[in-house]
């Protein structure tokens, strides 16, 4: 079913819950590895996906279509994350600006996702040390292959800004693999 679609059911009471099971079928798994690649913890992911899914259930017939929707649903999803790792980070008396790589990568090392393949675990360590907003940009382009101009309108942030913060991260990356091998 396409957005269009889904969103003209959703508008009708009798359609609606049918509608957001298509939405859910269409967008749930890409949308929960969005957010699995930013908090890692498998039970961090479904609660943060949980919140995604009511904010939208919530707020789909406001949905202007200024934008695409699955731009509007991982502008969700990538806020709800922030959220998340900002209230993480408090609970545990991190400043803000403090590294918020020390607990993720302590959820990698416990994570059954992420403990396969030693490639995918450096890499995974790797992109933990960046800083969030660079690490978002990684993920969205390198894992998501999504197009600068999509990530732009999920993230706010111009295309010019978003290359240049995938180019840093690739190169953070690189000399992070060079070192720690």
């Amino acid at each position: 079913m396409d957005d269009a679609l889904i969103i003209s059911k959703f508008a009708d009471e009798r359609t609606r819950e049918e509608a957001f099971g298509h939405l859910l079928e269409k967008y749930q798994q890409k949308l929960y590895w969005h957010v699995r690649r930013m908090v890692i913890n498998h039970d961090d992911a479904d609660d943060v996906i949980q919140d995604v899914f009511i904010k939208v259930w919530r707020n789909l017939d406001k949905f202007r279509k200024d934008s695409q929707l699955y731009t509007w649903l991982y502008r969700i999803a990538t806020n709800e994350c922030i959220t998340f790792l900002n209230k993480k980070k408090q609970k545990q008396n991190l400043s803000l600006d403090d590294d918020s790589s020390a607990y993720l990568a302590e959820s990698l090392s416990d994570s059954s996702y992420f403990n396969g393949d030693q490639a995918q675990m450096k890499l995974q360590q790797a992109i933990l040390t960046l800083p969030e907003k660079q690490r978002l940009v990684f993920n969205m382009k390198y894992f998501e292959d999504l197009k600068y101009d999509e990530i732009s309108e999920i993230v706010g942030t111009s295309v010019g800004a978003l290359k240049a913060s995938y180019h840093l991260a690739v190169k953070k990356i690189e000399q992070f693999l060079t070192t720690n091998d």
